[in-house]
């Protein structure tokens, strides 16, 4: 067994930590120590097992080479990144949501403004004192009135046997796009049917279908490239049922 005065140092000379005076001194104290002798020899030779343990299991040159190119060909793991994977489908779906919000958002305004502006030109004729340019029930003289005014032409139903009667029609105008605006009565009420080429941000893919809009009834479709809207105080029976004679007459 080492002296107690020097086993506290034993590993620390093994492993060549001692300063070179007490490595010296620690050397002079070995040839004279049996039991330091031996236990210094034990830890040498332990400490050489392992080194030669661990050469025993050293990889070849080649072994390494194959190694880091397979690592070199796998993608490194990001550490700090998962919560920015599990993040992404929920950022996505916010901004999905958010432009679908945005979408609906100007459609519903674009689509407002426009059937606002219709009820404004609805009403302005109806104030006017010339409501119309071109005053006749007959749709044969109503028709050709517009050629020439506007840069498309269109077709007005027969309307004997109904309870709409042709009052005449105008040159109007959305978003500085002209068109045809043309009175209609039914009994005591003024229906407007506004007819513009189906081009443009302020009438192309207007939803279709009825709808109400400053009080007013109003009805709209597309059919052979032209955008139709029918607008009056009126029951929305009433204004499908013109709606219906004007499909058919298009």
């Amino acid at each position: 067994m080492a002296c107690e005065a020097w086993s506290r140092k034993l590993d620390l000379y093994v492993d060549g930590e001692l300063a070179p005076a007490e490595a010296n001194e620690f050397a002079s104290h070995l040839r004279n120590c049996a039991s330091c002798a031996a236990d210094t020899l034990a830890k040498v030779r332990f400490k050489r097992s392992v080194a030669l343990a661990g050469k025993h299991y050293l990889p070849s040159a080649e072994f390494r080479e194959r190694v880091m190119k397979s690592a070199a060909a796998k993608p490194r793991r990001q550490t700090g990144w998962s919560w920015r994977i599990l993040a992404a489908p929920a950022l996505l779906i916010l901004l999905i949501s958010l432009a679908v919000s945005f979408y609906v958002d100007r459609e519903f305004a674009r689509r407002e403004r426009v059937y606002s502006e219709l009820a404004d030109l609805h009403v302005a004729a109806l104030a006017s004192a010339t409501p119309v340019d071109v005053v006749s029930s007959d749709r044969h003289t109503v028709k050709p009135w517009f050629q020439g005014k506007i840069p498309f032409t269109f077709n007005l139903p027969e309307l004997q046997g109904t309870d709409f009667t042709l009052v005449g029609g105008r040159v109007t105008y959305l978003a500085q796009t002209p068109g045809a605006q043309l009175i209609f009565q039914m009994r005591k009420h003024e229906i407007s049917v506004f007819i513009f080429q189906d081009r443009g941000e302020e009438t192309a893919a207007l939803p279709s279908g009825p709808t109400h809009a400053a009080s007013f009834t109003v009805e709209n479709w597309s059919q052979n490239g032209l955008r139709y809207f029918v607008v009056g105080d009126v029951n929305a029976n009433d204004i499908e049922a013109l709606s219906k004679l004007l499909r058919n007459a298009g």
